[in-house]
């Protein structure tokens, strides 16, 4: 048997990287490479920082010891990419806010790997650059300090649920990428077929019935850290491509999945950041958007919604008087705000992105005293009783809203979350997550009447709801679940229908005709005939958590190369149109839009 030995070069580009060395390694000759952060002359001596992923360390030029080399190190330009040795000395001028700050590297040799240009914004934790500049160089972006942080807690975070579920009994498996469009929600991306003309492949939004098929198969426990595409409007927390946690286990109830998947957030919390968290709070869907105004609440502070229909309707105030739902907040110590500070958040729910028509304000005094914008209309005594009911306390200011009931809680939810934003209670190292359930199966268009499932067609009904699925679809209640974290829904997922004759039922109430179930799901409803085990499953969004664990929402610099917001790759520029010879190839004619 031949054994290859690994040929180690004569010469290493470095021996150590630039965030490596401490006081323990002066009186060392040692080399080390990276990038030019910055230089400084200082008279007849010149100091370079040096970085790479590691750190930063300071390398000292001096004409007393080699004038030659000073004046080869003065002409290095910033990201210059070049190998220094030397030895390794004590700082005389120590940096304690650096881990390297003790030691410098007297310079013996310096070597020119790579002149570069000078970058378009500064490389540093701070930079100069605007968000569309730093995307379209992304890969000097990347250089930076916070994303290089950002990624490398990306990769702990993947390993780290790698460990728990491997240790649970899971099976990493690979699904297909190249799959049929289904109806999951959003659009699908779809990629032409060359040797089946006139036909298409989707890129899976999910791997949702590929996981069921796996438990078909007797998979039992599978999960993947998985690419998803979804061809939709994009926002600052959503990418036209993005990663997903995704799991499916058989013979379990919700509870078992929500316990399980409760212990690898938990898990988490305590590995990155050593924090143990309690037992996680479940809460109905219902109490949340009444209590919250949405279905992912933030539990880290209070400014809990008090419905106020009875105390404050048939009072002779028609802003009131006409609406199916008034409702208001206490915003903590905020009586004493001016006038002009008040009339700003009215505006602000004005504004078309909140769209509420204004806002009723009472301010509880510190004195016992209440000063509301409706003060011509309900009286002190009326107004204590509000305060009452929305439990604030004097120093208190409670805000009001009327309207539609699932508009007005949607408005006053937004609302809700920026006065927590600018009084600082949403506090990014304090985490709060919880479960939200009892979802209904079924969310009707107000304009057509036709029923969505508000999860995917694949979501069961509680077994004692079956019977409404005939009598009254829109009152049954899914088995479906939802783990929220500070205000954001990192994960959802639910107990799977697993009989051919209720996934009919399902899709024919969602308007499939019973040909286009089996052209869009036959291969799923045939499977189930062949002893499909009870199942269920659930999906994390990897990007969204490791962003929220960071303190984050925005996941966009949680990913080493995202889209813009108008989902495009600004830096190699892709989307891009296809020449002639390729549109031929794949049978594709590409008309203009009418205009």
């Amino acid at each position: 048997m031949a054994i290859f030995a690994v040929q180690t070069p004569s010469k290493m580009y470095r021996s150590h990287t630039c965030g490596e060395l401490r006081a323990s390694h002066i009186g060392q000759t040692v080399t080390i490479a990276g990038w030019v952060q910055r230089s400084r002359e200082l008279g007849g001596m010149t100091f370079l920082d040096l970085r790479d992923r590691y750190g930063i360390t300071q390398v000292a030029f001096n004409e007393e010891w080699d004038a030659d080399l000073l004046q080869e190190a003065r002409k290095l330009g910033r990201e210059w990419v070049v190998q220094i040795e030397g030895e390794v000395i004590e700082r005389h001028s120590k940096n304690a806010k650096s881990p390297t700050g003790d030691v410098e590297i007297k310079s013996i040799k310096l070597v020119v790997l790579n002149a570069a240009n000078t970058p378009p914004f500064t490389i540093e934790e701070e930079s100069d650059g605007g968000e569309e500049l730093r995307m379209k160089y992304r890969y000097l972006d990347l250089r930076r300090g916070p994303l290089q942080r950002n990624l490398a807690l990306r990769n702990r975070v993947n390993i780290e649920v790698r460990k728990y579920l491997d240790a649970q009994g899971f099976m990493d498996i690979e699904t297909p990428f190249l799959i049929k469009s289904t109806p999951e929600g959003a659009r699908d991306f779809v990629v032409p077929s060359r040797m089946n003309e006139g036909q298409f492949y989707a890129l899976p939004q999910s791997p949702q019935t590929f996981k069921q098929l796996l438990m078909v198969g007797g998979m039992d426990k599978y999960f993947q850290i998985v690419k998803c595409f979804r061809d939709e409007d994009l926002r600052a927390d959503r990418q036209p491509e993005f990663t997903q946690i995704d799991c499916e286990l058989s013979f379990v109830h919700q509870n078992d999945i929500m316990a399980c998947f409760e212990s690898l957030l938990a898990f988490l919390l305590e590995e990155i950041h050593g924090i143990t968290p309690k037992p996680f709070p479940i809460m109905s869907y219902q109490d949340a958007i009444k209590t919250y105004g949405n279905d992912k609440p933030d539990i880290r502070f209070g400014m809990t919604f008090t419905e106020l229909n009875d105390l404050a309707q048939n009072k002779g105030f028609q802003v009131f008087d006409a609406k199916e739902l008034v409702v208001g907040i206490a915003v903590p110590d905020a009586a004493s705000w001016s006038r002009k500070q008040i009339d700003a958040w009215v505006n602000w729910v004005k504004r078309p992105q909140v769209g509420a028509n204004g806002l009723v304000w009472v301010k509880c005094n510190e004195d016992g005293t209440y000063k509301s914008s409706v003060d011509k209309f309900f009286d002190a005594d009326a107004l204590s009783k509000w305060a009452e009911a929305c439990d604030a306390k004097a120093g208190d200011l409670i805000l009001v809203m009327a309207g539609n009931a699932n508009q007005t809680r949607t408005q006053l939810s937004a609302l809700r979350m920026a006065l927590a934003e600018e009084l600082g209670l949403r506090i990014p190292d304090e985490f709060a997550p919880l479960w939200v359930v009892d979802f209904p199966l079924f969310e009707k268009d107000e304009e057509t009447g036709a029923l969505h499932a508000m999860h995917h067609p694949f979501t069961a009904p509680k077994p004692e709801h079956l019977e409404k699925l005939e009598s009254d679809p829109t009152a049954v209640i899914a088995q479906a679940y939802d783990l929220v974290l500070n205000g954001n829904e990192i994960g959802g997922g639910s107990i799977r229908i697993h009989d051919r004759a209720t996934q009919e039922k399902m899709l024919s109430l969602l308007g499939f005709s019973e040909e286009e179930a089996k052209a869009q799901f036959g291969f799923l409803m045939d499977a189930f005939r062949y002893g499909a085990p009870p199942h269920g499953g659930i999906a994390l969004g990897f990007d969204r958590l490791v962003a929220i664990l960071d303190g984050k929402e925005t996941i966009r610099d949680y990913i080493a190369f995202p889209k813009n917001n108008s989902g495009r790759d600004v830096m190699i520029d892709a989307p891009a149109p296809l020449d002639t010879d390729q549109l031929d190839e794949l049978a594709l004619i590409v008309k203009p839009k009418p205009e």
